[in-house]
């Protein structure tokens, strides 16, 4: 009897029920918890891990493309032609070759040898002594046909003619371009040796966990990159990485780990990054034992509270609602009354703090998205291509070692103007005639680069001059109509710049003649159409627009296959900087 009574007192029910409510809710969030944040990190480790190989791979592919531009520069000069064409070549050809192939290799010190052989056994190189096999017709050497059947597809070898071991010291990557006259003919064959360290600078800092790592394997299923060289040699560990490379992209729960593959472009290799996920495992575990920890402590102090606050709950308790019916119109505090209870006493002066905490908590919480978006629009307005840089900076030196020196003062103040229109004292604004003006020194520049391939226009409304404006919102569109539409084809490009009105809005476009891509299928676009339309670069225009105009403003792209692109940019015709940085509220 006395046992059935204890049940059955309110302050015991209270305590029961409570624990049996709070239990399942604290495993209910549990659950919650471990899987979101799991999933959080999981996502974020996939993403990082796409950014860490997307990166290395767009590096390798940058500087195999700039091996393949100086075999080009090389095999198309008229001075090795000319050499290979004649059967007696004046002695000053050959020096003018071995000039050009010094320069060069001065240019990069990873290029270890530069080789042109004839057809008829010409051999000019700057390595003294070439252990290679030589003839008079040097179509009837293997090595030779395989060197022109491979075209510009990078290959690894060991040094030149010898034994492959397993020393990388001596390891090379070789490129080769066939060398034709006019008409077509075959003259001879260039052959460019540069270092694997080159391809290993590049992927060893790559961030795949303890047990992680990454690979490069050829369309032949070679091993051309692995940090262990065992995987050289060894027959079933070359295999398993043939394996890995054919599964599916993804996450794999079963090995916990992640496999991404990356095909590089203008080569037949497939570089494979391979995430062991240490950090989500450890994530994991320290979840299941915070959540069980927290858990538990909680578990008891609502239990105490609950069996402490039982007996003297109703009236306190109604008090206090009735006090409490004014939040729906803010964040108030409640008058404590001096004769009530304390429990009521203690309730009313936690609730007031929590709202002295809460209101602190929700402007710290302000100032750091104001902090926050300041610090995505700086990185932002810092995304400017090193590659154009380097490209530029290579081009001045170009010209100056063939003593063309006006243009070298020409680009190099355009590149001075270029990056002084960028920074604008570190303002995140500028003028319609600075952006303007910005791109103008831009496209200067890289016609210099490019020469006869690429022409452009510029034609701007003066009374918009003044305008001012996001600034970096032009120059990232152009960099993508040279480097995804002009530069593929073989024809004459040319881009198109117009800045006009258009009632209360300002209109940029930027079309270009270059090859062009299939907007009918936006769901499941090619990798062409991911880079042309999901561009770094142009993604960040398009979100900075909208952050500082709203979302009915921005990028829309016009493009056919063969027939060009269009980007329109459309913004609010704002005067005033305020107005800008009101937008951003920072």
């Amino acid at each position: 009897m006395m046992k059935h009574q204890f049940f059955k007192r309110l302050q015991v029910q209270i305590a029961f029920f409570y624990f049996i409510a709070s239990l399942v809710t604290v495993v209910l969030i549990g659950f919650i918890l471990y899987y979101s944040i799991s999933g959080i990190v999981l996502n974020e480790t996939l993403k990082s891990t796409r950014m860490a190989v997307d990166k290395s791979g767009n590096a390798i592919e940058a500087y195999v493309d700039k091996m393949k531009d100086l075999t080009k520069i090389i095999a198309e000069n008229p001075s090795t032609i000319r050499y290979l064409s004649v059967q007696n070549p004046l002695p000053h050809e050959a020096q003018d070759i071995n000039r050009l192939i010094d320069t060069v290799m001065e240019g990069d010190l990873s290029i270890v040898s530069i080789i042109v052989v004839g057809k008829e056994g010409q051999l000019i190189s700057n390595e003294s002594s070439l252990d290679m096999r030589m003839s008079d017709d040097m179509m009837k050497e293997p090595w030779y046909l395989s060197a022109i059947d491979s075209g510009t597809m990078p290959t690894l070898t060991s040094a030149r003619m010898q034994r492959f071991d397993m020393d990388k010291m001596y390891w090379v990557i070789s490129l080769s371009r066939e060398i034709k006259d006019r008409d077509g003919e075959n003259l001879g064959v260039l052959v460019i040796d540069f270092k694997y360290s080159v391809i290993e600078d590049y992927l060893k800092d790559i961030d795949l966990g303890i047990e992680g790592y990454a690979f490069i394997l050829n369309s032949q299923n070679e091993v051309v990159y692995h940090e262990d060289t065992r995987y050289f040699e060894d027959e079933i560990r070359r295999n398993n990485l043939i394996e890995m490379s054919a599964m599916k992209q993804g996450y794999d729960p079963g090995m916990n780990r992640l496999i991404y593959q990356y095909n590089l472009k203008n080569s037949d290799w497939t570089l494979v990054g391979l995430a062991s996920l240490d950090g989500l495992s450890a994530i994991r575990q320290q979840l299941v034992e915070t959540i069980f920890l927290v858990g538990l402590v909680g578990l008891g102090i609502l239990v105490m509270s609950a069996t402490f606050i039982a007996g003297r709950i109703t009236n306190p308790i109604k008090k206090l609602e009735a006090a409490m019916t004014d939040i729906e119109d803010g964040l108030k505090a409640i008058v404590i009354d001096e004769h009530g209870c304390y429990e009521a006493q203690s309730l009313a002066r936690h609730y007031n703090d929590m709202i002295i905490k809460i209101k602190a908590l929700m402007t710290d919480i302000a100032q750091q998205e104001k902090s926050i978006r300041s610090y995505e629009l700086n990185v932002l307005h810092s995304q400017i291509n090193p590659h154009f840089l380097y490209n530029t900076l290579d081009t001045i030196v170009w010209m100056g070692e063939f003593g063309d020196g006006d243009k070298v003062v020409e680009i190099t103040k355009a590149l001075a103007r270029f990056f002084r229109l960028s920074l604008s004292g570190g303002s995140a604004t500028t003028t319609i005639a600075g952006e303007v003006d910005h791109v103008r020194q831009y496209l200067f520049i890289q016609k210099e680069r490019y020469g006869d391939q690429l022409s452009y226009t510029i034609q701007e409304e003066e009374a918009l001059s003044d305008i001012v404006i996001p600034k970096i919102i032009l120059q990232p569109i152009v960099e993508n109509a040279i480097y995804h539409g002009i530069r593929k084809q073989d024809t004459s490009g040319q881009i198109d710049l117009r800045v006009f009105s258009d009632d209360d809005d300002v209109i940029f476009e930027v079309q270009d003649n270059g090859c062009g891509f299939d907007t009918n299928n936006p769901e499941k676009p090619t990798k062409s159409q991911e880079v042309k339309l999901g561009g770094v670069g142009i993604q960040n225009v398009d979100q900075r627009i909208k952050l500082y105009y709203g979302k009915d403003y921005g990028l829309t792209i016009t493009s056919d296959i063969g027939q060009g692109t269009l980007v329109r940019i459309r913004i609010h015709n704002t005067i005033e900087v305020d107005n800008i940085m009101d937008k951003l509220n920072v």
